[in-house]
């Protein structure tokens, strides 16, 4: 357990701020794309929810990374999209909406999906010193805490107060980036010995694990015919997790295990932002400028 208190309370706060301002740009339609268009909800939450961990547990295996490493990749994996794969989606000229819902449902389903797989991680690759902390229950309701609630705090205000929301809304999303960036800067900076010692390692394995993710969901979502659009906002969703997401737990149980989130959180934009650049030329309607 870390007792550093940027990592117990700056970085869960931090996150919470995050989530808030995610659930100002959401209402109750944006969910109805489940019913409306449920291919491409089920495709993407697949992805999320199955291939992203699996994939995270197999670039750790195939790069060695020691149990505490690799159990915190695999935590990476778990983590929902994040708001940054719904900005760079609607940047990629992607399904926004799909975007966005894939973010909300997966960010719900997170109080379950992440204690899950940082339990089975936990076993699958032997980890010691922490395992005995790893229980569901109480990482389900830190989970709860900090990703959840706010987000439904956020759709509820939404929803009754569009016109201050509307008013506000960009202000918040300008913050939740500045939050980003300074919780990736906080952690790498309080774990820089042990990022420099391990940077070589787990950045080709944060790389390795963004860029499969990216190319295998999107040739899933092709090969489930749907449009270039719904698959780019799937393929992004796989690229930007929740980083922040991934970094609070972490920190709540062995601070080693936040260091690929943190070395992800620095990277992704490379890759993620060089996908959604390739992508918006791809999805740019025929007869329209390129720099439109």
């Amino acid at each position: 357990m870390d007792d550093n208190p940027i990592t117990l309370i700056a970085l869960p706060l931090g996150l919470v701020f995050i989530m808030f301002s995610l659930g100002l740009g959401l209402v109750k339609e944006d969910f109805r794309v489940v019913l409306k268009a449920p291919r491409g909800v089920i495709v993407g939450m697949a992805n999320l929810l199955i291939v992203a961990p699996l994939l995270a547990v197999g670039v750790a295996t195939v790069f060695n990374l020691p149990p505490v490493l690799a159990v915190g990749l695999v935590l990476l994996g778990a983590a929902p999209g994040g708001t940054m794969a719904n900005l760079l989606t609607h940047l990629a000229r992607g399904e926004t909406a799909l975007s966005v819902t894939l973010t909300g449902i997966s960010s719900a389903l997170a109080v379950v999906t992440v204690p899950l797989y940082l339990s089975l991680s936990s076993a699958w690759f032997n980890l010691t010193g922490v395992d005995n902390d790893v229980e569901i229950l109480p990482i389900a309701g830190r989970v709860l805490a900090i990703t959840l609630v706010p987000l439904i705090i956020g759709m509820a205000i939404k929803q009754r107060a569009p016109e201050w929301t509307l008013t506000n809304y960009h202000r918040f999303r300008v913050i939740s980036l500045g939050l980003f960036v300074v919780i990736v800067a906080a952690a790498v900076g309080s774990e820089w010995g042990r990022v420099t010692e391990y940077l070589g390692s787990v950045l080709l394995a944060v790389i390795a694990l963004n860029v499969l993710a990216m190319g295998i969901s999107f040739a899933i979502a092709r090969a489930a015919r749907l449009s270039d659009r719904s698959s780019t906002a799937i393929a992004l969703e796989l690229g930007l997790h929740n980083a922040t997401l991934a970094i609070a737990v972490g920190a709540s149980l062995d601070p080693e295990m936040t260091i690929p989130a943190a070395v992800y959180g620095l990277f992704m934009w490379v890759t993620g932002g060089s996908f959604a650049y390739f992508m918006s030329r791809r999805n740019r309607p025929s007869g329209q400028p390129a720099a439109a």
